[in-house]
């Protein structure tokens, strides 16, 4: 009997050892593959008549999704056939007979998903019954893990899991064929994970109220089969103005058919919606004054509940998503649990802990915690980010086993200080995966939820980060910047996934600098490092390039491209635009420039055309099936809540004597010539760098003007904006004109060289511009790679590191695209112990050439993390063999300061030191604490001229 029993662990250890693989679908009959639809048939799909609902609800969107894919509708039996060539077998290993018996019989070996949560696996098989040669069989260790077996066959052979939610049509074939083998997936890396649907109006709700009556079972059907399809499991239902059970009491039974674990809100205890409160409430939401209605109140909540899969959310908030009042105290919150516990076990008949339930240490109530207060440790501890994707708090590395375990609650979509931002997609896939791989290795692996707004137009991050719940595995800091490119080819198809991957990624980076909500005229500077109209120019580009992608797309494919790409590039990379805009009309009218009436007239164009391209999605797309979607306002906040409606920025319109006169303004100052009597300078020219620099000369009457522009030097070089030929008015100057300054570096005098340009007009006024020319002349050949100074700064993206010193097991690691404008550097494994700088300790070193000494001002730029640890994040910092300074990268907790570092999406640290000879010089990053990422390094000599991302990259390579 031992010998019997020991081979049987030894045949189910070595199953579960087999690694996951690919399926593979094929469309051509070939040995090996077993026939989906063939040429002349389809496969008949077989349910037992007994087993849960969704497995016969799974079998019908198998249905579907075959016959949207080659137009053949396969049969749907409940008893096996006497004789069959093929069958496709679906049935959860807890319920289905046919699957027992197969197991019985050991034709399958389902011992590995007995008992477990959300396994599956697809497996081929001979004869599973008299007179059926072969069978596909979907099994899975519950109905869930079953369904997903279901829908990722769908999703290999070519259905998105948004082909509904955003129109992605499905893969058409003529034929199906799955190869023979054993597929087994095990358990995900996260056992609850789920989307909140909040913030709802007035997209969603207007939406839903228009195309289903309202928030009602008809949407939830909707969401319930996208969850599956995305092997998610808990949901948040909308709740403003809502109420999940109370709206369609079809609502909660069909989540309990479809699988969905269902919850409330960090603020709706009990499973009772605020506005369940609301509409039967009595007396205060104050456990002091009114504990006998909350508790009735709370009862109802759990008898609504019945059997149904939940997670129960304790404690207690302010009513409508505030604190409590002022008096709260720990000893009253851990009343009200245990009261609620208690409420629990007494409805149920089962002691409180077998019931799962969360506690959200969401704002204060987080403060509750970290002075004390405690739940039982079968409540799961749901951890928060600060509404702006930068964790708030994670478990202690060896901190004591919870049973709850814990959880993070995390936001695409945000209500609140410093600004709302509802409108458009804003998440950095590689910011989010850092931040929830951070979670996960921190031990937070209950409970993932994140807030989605109106779920729309969240298709991508929602995917992500569903994906990423699922496996942990799949995807790491290697292979982070390939993940667009693999969903554009699931949506799309591979023939432009990599393109449409590259403008996803960029898009999303380009938004994550500064959400739309909080973009004003002076965002961006046009006086430094042409930053304004970089900024206008790569958003346009991505747009000639979007739109290139969706004129070569097959018809089918342009309304999902439209939603999922090509809206949100135009439509951001517009506002864009008119932000710059609206700042080239303040800044031109107070200069008196004529060209400042130009830009309020395209001030006016963008504005409309930002209406247009709303109207174009919500009612001309898909037969206007998204109508509401794009309603949410996003132009013209005053402070943190929306705009009844979108307000056009200010433009002021100048009036123009009749008459000409010149003006002359010089990239990299706020002034004009010649209404300034200081030198007109333009910014530094150096031999390291091939830059050139702007004059803007321009008129401030409404008559024309001639000009001429003339240099003592052979090597300045003069070009036009517009060249003169192609005005077809030669030099003269209507409204503006851009002239372009570089040098020939061949013929240049080595040395610093102060060469005038001079403006010259009719009359004879003459405006004299100096270019500063560094030329280095042979010395560049002796500094190595690394970076210079240039225009009295040195730039430095932190992923170009000089040399890199690791410290087993401590390494540093690069997380491609996390930074504003580049990538960013961080410890792995992230749960490192802190480290006391020392020689072997790991650093980063960057080697740069400077030619000024005296005091400079080194800023470090860091990706918002806040000091999840509860205590500090330090790192070091140091100047070739001198002192090392060690930096808290939190020295300043106060609230102003945070709603800077998440409007900005960025935390700015300086460090002054003090260099006493030029040339050569190695300025040293040390780690102390993990968790840091640092995107930049700037050294100002002394300081750097303001912009929002900061000077640009001053890297040699030789």
């Amino acid at each position: 009997m031992k010998g019997k029993l020991f081979l049987t662990v030894l045949v189910c250890c070595s199953f579960i050892q087999l690694p996951a693989q690919e399926i593979i679908i094929g469309d051509k009959k070939d040995p090996g593959f077993f026939p989906i639809v063939s040429a002349s048939a389809s496969t008949s799909i077989y349910v037992d008549e007994l087993d849960h609902w969704l497995m016969h609800r799974s079998a019908e969107l198998l249905q579907q999704d075959i016959e949207m894919l080659t137009g053949r509708k396969p049969e749907i039996i409940s008893s096996l056939p006497e004789t069959a060539e093929q069958i496709i077998i679906i049935g959860s290993a807890d319920r289905s007979v046919t699957i027992k018996r197969l197991a019985a019989e050991k034709l399958i070996h389902i011992e590995h998903l007995v008992g477990q949560w959300e396994k599956f696996q697809l497996e081929t098989m001979t004869n599973p019954a008299k007179g059926i040669k072969q069978a596909l069989v979907i099994s899975g260790s519950d109905k869930r893990g079953t369904a997903y077996g279901v829908f990722e066959l769908s999703k290999q052979m070519g259905v998105s899991p948004w082909y509904w939610w955003a129109d992605v049509p499905a893969k058409k074939k003529t034929a199906i064929y799955f190869k023979n083998g054993l597929y087994p997936y095990g358990s995900p890396s996260v056992k609850y994970r789920g989307i909140f649907i909040n913030d709802e109006a007035p997209a969603f709700s207007g939406w839903a109220k228009e195309k289903f009556g309202g928030a009602n079972h008809l949407v939830y059907e909707k969401i319930f089969e996208l969850m599956l399809r995305l092997k998610a499991n808990y949901l948040w239902p909308a709740m403003w103005g809502n109420a999940f059970n109370d709206d369609d009491t079809l609502n909660p039974i069909l989540a309990q058919q479809y699988g969905i674990v269902m919850g409330t809100t960090h603020h709706e205890p009990m499973l009772r919606a605020q506005q369940e409160w609301k509409r039967y409430g009595k007396g205060l939401w104050n456990y002091d004054s009114n504990e006998v209605v909350l508790k009735s109140f709370w009862k109802k909540g759990i008898e609504n509940m019945d059997s149904r899969e939940s997670i129960v959310t304790i404690g207690m908030r302010g009513d409508g998503d505030m604190p409590m009042t002022l008096g709260s105290n720990i000893a009253l919150l851990e009343r009200i649990v245990r009261d609620q516990r208690q409420i629990i076990s007494d409805v149920t008949g089962k002691p409180a802990s077998e019931t799962p339930q969360l506690w959200a240490l969401y704002k204060e109530v987080q403060d509750y915690y970290d002075k004390g207060m405690r739940v039982p440790d079968d409540v799961t501890l749901l951890l928060c980010d600060d509404n702006w994707g930068n964790i708030r708090k994670l478990p202690k590395p060896g901190e004591k086993p919870r049973p709850g375990g814990y959880g993070i609650y995390y936001h695409f979509d945000y209500v609140g200080d410093p600004r709302n931002y509802k409108w458009l997609n804003t998440n950095s896939i590689p910011r989010v995966w850092e931040q929830m791989h951070l979670a996960y290795e921190y031990g937070t692996d209950r409970i993932w939820i994140v807030n989605v707004g109106d779920l729309k137009p969240m298709e991508l991050p929602i995917s992500f980060f569903l994906d990423y719940a699922w496996d942990t595995k799949k995807w790491n800091a290697g292979n982070i910047s390939d993940y667009t490119k693999t969903w554009a080819a699931q949506i799309f198809g591979e023939l432009y996934a990599k393109e449409i991957g590259e403008i996803l990624t960029a898009y999303t980076k380009y938004n994550s600098r500064r959400k739309p909500e909080l973009l004003t005229p002076d965002t961006y500077s046009l006086i430094n490092y042409g930053e304004a109209e970089t900024i206008e120019s790569d958003y346009n580009r991505l747009t000639v390039w979007a739109e290139e992608i969706y004129n070569k797309l097959p018809a089918e494919y342009r309304n999902a491209y439209y939603q999922l790409v090509l809206y949100p590039v135009k439509a951001c990379a517009n506002l864009n635009a008119m932000y710059v805009a609206a700042a080239k009309n303040n800044w031109y009218a107070v200069q008196g420039r004529a060209s400042a009436n130009d830009e309020a007239d395209s001030v006016k164009k963008y504005f409309a055309e930002d209406a247009s391209l709303a109207h174009e999605y919500n009612t001309v797309l898909s037969n206007g099936k998204w109508n509401h979607m794009m309603d949410q306002t996003h132009i013209g906040y005053t402070y943190w809540q929306q705009p009844e409606k979108n307000s056009m920025p200010r433009v002021d319109y100048i009036h123009l004597p009749d008459s000409s006169e010149m003006g002359v303004a010089v990239e990299g100052s706020t002034f004009w010539w010649p209404n300034e009597k200081s030198e007109a300078l333009l910014p530094e020219f150096d031999s390291y760098f091939s830059k050139s620099h702007f004059i803007d000369l321009f008129n401030r009457g409404a008559k024309s003007f001639a000009y001429s522009v003339r240099t003592s030097v052979p090597w300045i070089k003069i070009r036009m904006a517009i060249p003169f030929a192609e005005t077809g008015q030669g030099n003269h100057i209507n409204h503006q004109q851009r002239i372009w300054i570089s040098v020939d570096w061949d013929i240049a005098p080595a040395g610093t060289n102060k060469i005038p340009i001079a403006i010259a007009d009719p009359a004879g006024r003459t405006v004299t511009v100096f270019a500063i020319v560094k030329n280095y002349g042979a010395a560049k050949k002796d500094f190595p790679n690394g970076f210079v100074e240039s225009d009295g700064y040195v730039s430095i993206e932190a992923s170009h590191y000089s040399r890199i010193i690791n410290a087993a097991p401590i390494s540093w690691l690069k997380i491609p695209g996390i930074g504003r404008t580049g990538s960013g550097m961080t410890i792995t494994p992230v749960t490192a112990n802190k480290q006391i700088p020392g020689s072997g300790s790991p650093r980063l070193e960057y080697v740069m050439l400077v030619t000024d000494t005296g005091k400079i001002n080194v800023q470090l730029y860091f990706s918002p993390t806040l000091n999840f640890n509860g205590g500090e994040l330090q790192y070091g910092l140091s100047i070739d063999n001198e002192s090392l300074q060690i930096k808290n990268l939190h020295r300043d907790h106060s609230n102003k300061t945070w709603e800077q570092w998440v409007a900005n999406n960025i935390i700015i640290d300086s460090t002054e030191f003090h260099l006493n000879k030029s040339g050569q010089h190695v300025l040293k990053f040390w780690m102390v604490d993990p968790g840091i990422v640092l995107q930049k390094l700037v050294v100002g000599l002394p300081d750097v001229k303001p912009s929002y991302l900061g000077p640009p990259e001053t890297l040699i390579t030789h």
